[in-house]
C-alpha cells in the first residue's frame, strides 16, 4: 500500500465512492462517518493523509483542524465541502488545510492531490503551523457557487500567503478590483494599505507622477514634493487597474520596479527601495497589444506570474440567485427598503445577456429597491428595467425570447450573419463552424445546469460519458476541471 488515508464524511455514498477510488489507486482507505472517530485516529498517530467533509453530525472540521495541526503539523488535511463559497475556501486555507475541494469533484483529481500531499509530507518532517485565524466578516467579498467561481476561490486561497504578482483578466464590471482587494484583505499584507489606481482614468502625461511621485520643480506646476502610489502602498498591495492603458515610458519604469525592487520619483536622483505586492488587471488582450507594439513583452511576463481570469456573468448565470440576495441585503443595510425578487423575475434575469456583468446586476437591484414601492418585484418590473437598460432605450433586445424555437433563433442569427457580408458570402467552412459554435454553449449551459456533474450532463444531452469528456477537452472547457465525472 502507498499509504493510509483517513476519510470522514457523513454521506455513505461519498465515503464509499472516495474509498473505492483510493483503494484502486493503491491506498489503504479507512472510512468513518463522524469527527470523533477521525480525531481518535489522528490522535493515535494513524493515517498519512486526511480527506474530510467540513460539516459532520458531531463536529465541524474547521473546529478540530487547529487541534490536528497542533499535534500533527505534518499531516496533510484535504477539505471536501458542498458549502462552496469563497469563505469556505479561505477558512480552509487559514485553518491550515492542504487543499480545498468543492463538491462535486473529479475522483482522478482527488487521488492526484492525495498523491502530492503524501509525497510532500514524506519529504519534510515539519511544516509551518497554520496562519492565525481571521475574525469572521459580515458578508463575503466574492459571491457565487458556480464551477468557474470555485476555480477562482481555490487559486485565491493558494495565493493568500504569497507575494507572487497576479494578473487579473476580465471584462468591465466582472469584479476585478474585488478580487484584488480579497487577495489583500485575506493575505499576509492585510495590515498594510491597499492602494488602487486606474490607468485609464489618469491623463497619460501624469501617470508616472501618480505612480512614483515627483520632486519639487520636477515640471511646471510641481510646487512641492508629492508622494506616489508606490510610496502610499508601502508594505501593502498596489492594484494597477487597466494596465493595458499604461504608456510605454511608465511601463519601462514599472519593469525596473519589478526587476530591482526600487524606483525613482519624477525629477529624483536617488533610487527608493520598495516593498509592495503588485496586482494588475486588464479588460484588454495584452498579447494583441504586444503585437501592436503598445505593451512591453518583458513587462507582460513579469506581471503574468499568476494569471487569473474572471468570468463574465453570462458564463455563471447560476450565481444570479446568490448575487441578487447579496445585493438586496447590501442595499437594505444602506437604508433602502427590503425587497423580494419573485422566482419568475429571477428566471428572467437568468436569460439576460448582461453586457455590464455583475456591476450591471448590482445597479439593477439598486434601481428596483429605490424606484419601486412594491415589496415584491415581479417579472414584469424586471422586464421593463432590462428592456430600458436603465436609460429608457434598448439598442438590442437584451432578453432571450421564450416563444422562439431553437431552430428559429439559429435561423435569425444566421440571416444576420449573412447580411453582415453585404453582397458577398461567408468564408468556406461555415457548416463546421456553426456546429462547433452551437455545441460549445450547449455543453456549457448543460454543465452549468447540472452544477458541473458530467454524468447528469451526459444523460441530459443523450451522449456517452466518454464522448462528453472528449468534447469538453476539444472545446477547452477548463472551467469545469473540478467538476464531478462520476
Amino acid at each position: 500500500m502507498k499509504g493510509k488515508i483517513l476519510v470522514a464524511d457523513d454521506d455513505a455514498a461519498i465515503r464509499t465512492v472516495v474509498g473505492q477510488a483510493l483503494s484502486r489507486a493503491g491506498y489503504d482507505a479507512r472510512l468513518t462517518s463522524n469527527a470523533a472517530t477521525l480525531w481518535s485516529w489522528v490522535a493515535a498517530g494513524e493515517g498519512d493523509v486526511v480527506v474530510s467533509d467540513v460539516v459532520m453530525p458531531d463536529d465541524n472540521l474547521f473546529d478540530i483542524l487547529p487541534r490536528i495541526r497542533k499535534i500533527r503539523p505534518e499531516l496533510p488535511v484535504i477539505v471536501m465541502s458542498a458549502q462552496n463559497t469563497f469563505m469556505t475556501a479561505i477558512r480552509a486555507s487559514e485553518k491550515g488545510a492542504y487543499e480545498y475541494l468543492p463538491k462535486p469533484f473529479d475522483l482522478v483529481e482527488l487521488t492526484g492531490i492525495v498523491g502530492r500531499a503524501l509525497t510532500e509530507s514524506r519529504r519534510k518532517s515539519e511544516e509551518e503551523g497554520a496562519p492565525a485565524a481571521k475574525p469572521e466578516h459580515e458578508g463575503m467579498p466574492l459571491v457565487g457557487r458556480s464551477p468557474s467561481m470555485q476555480d477562482i476561490y481555490r487559486v485565491l486561497a493558494r495565493m493568500m500567503q504569497s507575494d507572487l504578482t497576479v494578473l487579473i483578466n476580465g471584462e468591465s464590471g466582472t469584479g476585478k478590483e474585488l478580487v484584488a482587494s480579497a487577495l489583500h484583505d485575506y493575505g499576509k499584507r492585510k495590515n498594510g494599505p491597499f492602494v488602487a489606481i486606474n490607468m485609464a482614468a489618469i491623463p497619460r502625461d501624469l501617470i508616472e507622477s501618480e505612480l512614483f511621485g515627483h520632486e519639487k520643480g520636477a515640471f511646471t506646476g510641481a510646487a512641492a514634493r508629492s508622494t506616489g502610489r508606490f510610496e502610499q502602498a508601502e508594505n501593502g498591495t498596489l492594484f494597477l487597474d487597466e494596465i493595458g492603458d499604461m504608456p510605454m515610458d511608465a511601463q519601462t519604469r514599472l519593469l525596473r520596479v519589478l526587476q530591482q525592487g526600487e524606483y525613482m520619483t519624477v525629477g529624483g536622483r536617488t533610487p527608493i527601495k520598495t516593498n509592495v505586492r503588485i496586482v494588475a488587471a486588464t479588460n484588454k488582450d495584452l498579447s494583441a497589444l504586444i503585437n501592436q507594439g503598445l505593451f512591453r513583452e518583458d513587462l507582460y511576463y513579469r506581471l503574468n506570474v499568476v494569471p487569473l481570469r474572471i468570468p463574465p456573468l453570462r458564463e455563471r448565470l447560476e450565481d444570479i440567485g446568490d448575487l441578487v440576495e447579496h445585493f438586496l441585503a447590501k442595499v437594505q443595510r444602506e437604508g433602502l427598503e427590503a425587497k423580494r425578487i419573485l422566482p419568475e423575475a429571477l428566471q428572467l434575469m437568468a436569460r439576460y445577456r448582461w453586457p455590464g456583468n455583475v456591476r450591471e446586476l448590482e445597479n439593477l437591484i439598486r434601481r428596483l429597491s429605490a424606484l419601486y414601492p412594491q415589496e415584491e418585484i415581479t417579472a414584469e418590473i424586471v422586464a421593463a428595467e432590462l428592456d430600458a437598460g436603465g436609460s429608457g432605450e434598448s439598442a438590442h433586445p437584451p432578453v432571450l425570447p421564450t416563444d422562439v424555437t431553437i431552430s428559429q433563433a439559429v435561423e435569425n442569427n444566421l440571416q444576420s450573419y449573412f447580411r453582415s457580408f453585404g453582397d458577398g458570402l461567408p468564408p468556406p467552412g461555415l457548416y463546421q463552424r456553426v456546429l462547433a459554435e452551437l455545441e460549445q454553449p450547449l455543453i456549457l449551459t448543460t454543465l452549468a445546469a447540472t452544477r458541473g456533474n458530467q454524468i447528469r450532463a451526459a444523460e441530459v444531452l443523450g451522449l456517452n460519458r466518454n464522448t462528453l469528456r472528449k468534447k469538453i477537452k476539444e472545446h477547452g472547457l477548463s472551467i469545469f476541471k473540478g467538476a464531478s465525472s462520476g
